[in-house]
């Protein structure tokens, strides 16, 4: 096996230069580059790089979206024995400072005039930052500013040193080992600096063959490269198994056209986070609202039949005749149509992660015939942790640990791993490598966990984040915050929840609504609003919102263990939680810690007993101005349920 990027698509350029790697798809037309286009692309950058003064063991950054260019941009920094750094390309130019600087970077290769802006901007503050390249020329004629210079420019400037050293490419290459370092990714995050996660060519490549092997990725299948690649889960799919296995990563136009290049692509691996596939069935449940009668009565009638017997016949269970006969006709009049609205008709393997997926969520799609499974993994082991096979995909649990994975509990709960996808170091931060990273191999995930009778793990919450409620009924309760949002989240009217309730007596909770759901529903029933704010305001929708975290209480009052953790006390935010804002991260995780200073008074006037509060907002709108945002909340009690004894 090769032991590089490099050397893996110069193997795959030699057997096949002719098939397709990627595609592009720019001006509503798909553009393909080969295999053999590849690796000339990648040789005429990293030459232009070498010759420009990119040293073995500098960092490179890229910002930008998936775009052919920017992922042979990260090769020929590879090749070179550089390191790629991927940004997230909405981060707002003060978050790349740090990045910048702690990697003392000199040379970046970003998208378009938006992220040249930002470069631009902050480069008083990284004056090291010298060299900045861009792939998309538009808005940039007249920008003349040193070192700024187009990739077309330097792709020329690499062509004729390439001819003038004709070895310097392979020469280049063949000096790197499995154990240099192969790129680094920024954790975004929740509290304090970004933390640089160092990862070895061995490590990626590694995890990236353990997981083609697991699902039997072959060069026929087909990938939609549409998350940010700075996500090291997009990394994965569209980089490190793209050059393990050989398979087609398709990028699309941009954000506003994922869902139509997904119908075009009609990819067979897929990978999203539960949000889009929330939004995916959001957007089918509001069609289908609006659509006649009869056609809501028969989606209605086969998603009965789909959901009795849809997931036995994805785990492979005997289904009776009738039953597979009716499913068969469900397949012809809804599900197949609807997988490929979806653009999801080709799909053999898709997964999910990141956070906990809803089991109604989860059930939906594999009842349709999506062999959707969940997985377990972080920046740090390099994604691939736990997997699920495809006859034992659970809502509950995140699957069994993949090869070469071992798993252990330590005493508090959390989850160790020790695995050959672990991370090398966090970059220039010893004390934090060493605290999760025992002299003995095993990880510290951070997260709390256990392993069933199956062998599944199951992910209860961040350890550091499960807390006890004091004094009141449930005194000295566990109390699981992100397991409790998760329940909220799973109701498709709720797009966030944030959960207080450690250390004291009850928990409170703070949500947002999902704007276009509740927006749908408000409209089906006359109920006119003029924007966010005064929809979550209505009375309606706090009926509405109050019937979903009734149901999770009634849900939690099963569960011996988090009986406690029942809701008693909500209210519906004004705004939307938001990156900019600093309320969540750039992988769109809460920021707990931060909403509760920002919110502080909502959260003392939720525990104070009060019935509403007035509340003003700082906030950013998209195109860099600032405003702010004021109502007065209504705080709303919920009813909470008795805990449900388990049988003796």
């Amino acid at each position: 096996m090769q032991t590089t990027f490099p050397q893996l698509l110069l193997e795959h350029a030699r057997q096949r230069p002719e098939a397709p790697a990627m595609r592009e798809k720019e001006y509503g037309i798909w553009q393909t580059t080969s295999w053999g286009e590849m690796a000339k692309l990648v040789e005429s950058i990293a030459c232009g790089l070498h010759q420009a003064g990119l040293q073995r063991g500098e960092h490179l950054i890229v910002v930008g979206a998936n775009r052919p260019r920017l992922y042979a941009a990260m090769m020929a920094a590879q090749a070179l024995g550089a390191i790629p750094v991927p940004l997230y390309q909405d981060a707002v130019a003060a978050e790349c400072v740090f990045p910048i600087n702690n990697a003392e970077v000199r040379f970046a290769v970003v998208e378009d005039q938006e992220q040249v802006d930002k470069m631009l901007e902050i480069q008083p503050q990284c004056p090291q930052l010298q060299h900045l390249y861009y792939d998309d020329p538009r808005g940039l004629r007249n920008y003349d500013q040193p070192g700024l210079a187009g990739l077309d420019e330097l792709i020329g400037a690499g062509q004729a040193h390439a001819k003038a050293h004709p070895d310097l490419f392979r020469e280049e290459i063949a000096k790197a080992r499995p154990e240099d370092v192969a790129a680094m990714f920024f954790t975004s995050g929740t509290t304090g600096n970004p933390k640089g996660v160092v990862h070895t060519h061995r490590t990626l490549i590694d995890r990236a063959t353990v997981g083609s092997k697991f699902d039997r990725l072959t060069p026929q299948d087909e990938v939609l490269a549409y998350l940010p690649p700075a996500w090291i889960g997009q990394n994965i799919f569209s980089y490190a198994q793209w050059l393990v296995t050989g398979y087609v990563v398709n990028c699309p136009e941009s954000g506003a056209t994922v869902s139509i290049d997904l119908k075009e692509v009609g990819p067979t691996y897929y990978f999203a986070p539960p949000r889009v596939f929330e939004g995916l069935l959001t957007s089918v449940m509001i069609r289908m609202e609006d659509a006649g009668a009869l056609k809501r009565k028969m989606f209605h009638t086969f998603m009965d039949v789909a959901r009795r017997v849809g997931p036995d016949r994805m785990d492979g269970k005997p289904v009776g005749f009738l039953d597979g006969l009716k499913y068969a006709l469900g397949n012809l009049l809804v599900y197949g149509p609807l997988r490929n609205n979806l653009g999801l008709s080709r799909v053999r393997v898709a997964y999910t992660a990141g956070e906990a997926i809803g089991p109604d969520l989860f059930s939906f799609y594999r009842s349709i015939g999506i062999n959707l499974k969940q997985l377990y993994g972080s920046t740090e082991t390099a994604v691939f942790v736990c997997l699920q096979p495809d006859h034992e995909a659970r809502a509950d649990t995140v699957g069994v640990p993949c090869e070469g994975v071992e798993i252990k509990l330590s005493d508090t709960g959390e989850i160790l791993v020790r695995s050959p996808g672990l991370l090398k170091e966090y970059y220039k931060n010893p004390k934090a490598t060493e605290e999760v990273l025992g002299a003995d191999g095993w990880y510290h995930t951070s997260d709390a966990g256990f392993i069933d009778k199956d062998g599944h793990l199951k992910i209860i919450d961040r350890v550091k984040d499960v807390g006890r409620l004091l004094g009141g009924a449930h005194d000295g309760a566990m109390f699981a915050p992100k397991y409790v949002e998760n329940k909220l989240k799973f109701f498709s009217h709720i797009k966030e929840a944030v959960a207080f309730g450690d250390g004291r007596e009850k928990v409170c909770v703070m949500i947002n609504i999902d704007f276009e759901a509740v927006g749908n529903w408000a409209e089906r029933r006359n109920l006119p609003y003029a924007g966010y704010t005064d929809l979550a305001a209505k009375p309606e929708v706090y009926e509405l919102i109050k019937d979903c975290v009734e149901k999770v209480n009634a849900d939690l009052s099963r569960d011996e263990l988090l009986a406690g953790s029942q809701i008693s006390r909500f209210l519906v935010l004004h705004k939307e939680l938001d990156a900019d804002d600093g309320e969540l991260t750039r992988t769109n995780k809460v920021r707990r810690g931060f909403i509760g200073d920002k919110y502080g008074v909502l959260v003392d006037a939720l525990y104070g007993g009060k019935a509403e509060q007035y509340i003003e907002t700082q906030v950013k709108f998209e195109d860099g101005r600032s405003g702010s945002v004021s109502a007065t909340l209504r705080i709303s009690d919920a009813k909470t349920f008795q805990p449900v004894k388990a049988a003796a």
